[in-house]
């Protein structure tokens, strides 16, 4: 939903998996000084739901879907904001339409992974997650997905609790279609168009996410027009565990940041 009439730029916030748009409520309030904040559940997640072929949760009809929302709201250019899987969804927008936005922010997401065989295991990894939210418990599935060393700092979080009640409005039934169609292991590599991508664009990483603090710094050495940003005190899940810095560098980015690395 738009959260206030269109006087401001548009930003248009794209959540991970498992979350839905009520993930950025309590930092809207402050986004929304500045932007007009455009926030959508994504296939699977929240009040979507997609009928008729598992093929319309993918990468490509999905970015195809959002753009159509944006053709419909009369949006021409806006800033993109996505947060993990949101975020690999936000840059193959940006890649494939870069003419419907002005600056992009990236947190704790990558372009893929680079080989056929790194996608083909991560596939076989994604289908048997799918299976377990299809077939066994889905409170049992979310402690052990946040069981994960990535959510080490956010299961620590004041807000822990919260994010976790969240995830239990979804339906385990279509995150498992959403996993199988845009999880990483199904996902085009978008390595090799990073030297080409001009929009400027925010690489944000957790300081405790050392595995995306690589993955981001590779990002920033292949792409002129991209920046890391390493964001204190949080792990992957940034916008929850430290939202006051999160805010801060989203709003010097896309006011006040440089279009080029010197």
């Amino acid at each position: 939903s738009l959260t206030e009439k269109r006087n401001k730029q548009v930003i248009l916030l794209l959540h991970g998996f498992m979350g839905n748009s009520d993930d950025f409520i309590e930092i809207i309030p402050q986004l929304s000084e500045k932007f007009c904040c455009l926030t959508v559940d994504l296939p699977g997640h929240g009040k979507t739901r997609v009928f008729g072929s598992e093929e319309y949760y993918n990468m490509p009809n999905t970015a195809k879907a959002l753009i159509d929302l944006l053709d419909d709201l009369k949006i021409e250019k806006c800033y993109l904001f996505g947060y993990s899987m949101g975020g690999r969804l936000a840059l193959y927008l940006a890649i494939n339409c870069p003419n419907r936005f002005e600056k992009i922010i990236l947190e704790s997401a990558s372009p893929g992974l680079k080989t056929k065989v790194e996608r083909s295991l991560r596939y076989e990894s994604d289908l048997k997650l799918a299976d377990k939210l299809e077939n066994s418990n889905f409170q049992k599935f979310l402690f052990n997905w946040y069981n994960q060393p990535l959510f080490e700092s956010l299961r620590q979080h004041d807000n822990f609790e919260k994010v976790r009640g969240r995830r239990l409005e979804n339906n385990p039934l279509d995150l498992a279609k959403s996993l199988q169609n845009l999880g990483i292991g199904n996902q085009p590599s978008l390595w090799d168009k990073l030297s080409n991508h001009q929009i400027p664009t925010l690489l944000m990483v957790g300081e405790y996410d050392e595995k995306f603090q690589s993955i981001n710094t590779e990002m920033e050495e292949l792409c002129q027009f991209a920046k890391v940003k390493i964001i204190p005190e949080s792990g992957h899940n940034i916008h929850c565990e430290n939202s006051r810095e999160w805010v801060e560098s989203i709003i010097n980015f896309l006011i006040k940041g440089t279009e080029k690395k010197v």
